[in-house]
């Protein structure tokens, strides 16, 4: 995808990633329980909407189960990478507790 849109643009990647701001981020696998219910935790729905509302559009939240081991990835991007690391150890923690 990436070589068909320089080749249709006539442009460099270096041109084409011009204005691109690539923002530190913290990934955490946490071990839960197999076959946790995290997707209905409303403790874990809570800390994510809790870490986005705080990032005020200057970062993302992502959360998923891993396909192959009972672990949940969770990857906090934010403008500074404190806030992105404080964001992701605050969210694992409580995943920790809701998927135990």
């Amino acid at each position: 995808l990436v070589l068909a849109a320089i080749k249709r643009s006539g442009r460099t990647l270096a041109e084409l990633l011009e204005g691109v701001t690539l923002f530190p981020q913290k990934l955490i696998n946490v071990r839960m329980r197999a076959g946790a219910d995290w997707k209905g935790s409303a403790a874990i729905k809570q800390a994510v909407a809790d870490a986005e509302r705080a990032l005020d559009g200057s970062g993302r939240v992502l959360i998923r189960a891993s396909g192959t081991e009972p672990v949940l990835r969770v990857m906090v991007e934010a403008s500074q990478h404190d806030a992105a690391v404080r964001h992701a150890q605050d969210i694992a923690r409580v995943v920790e507790q809701a998927t135990a």
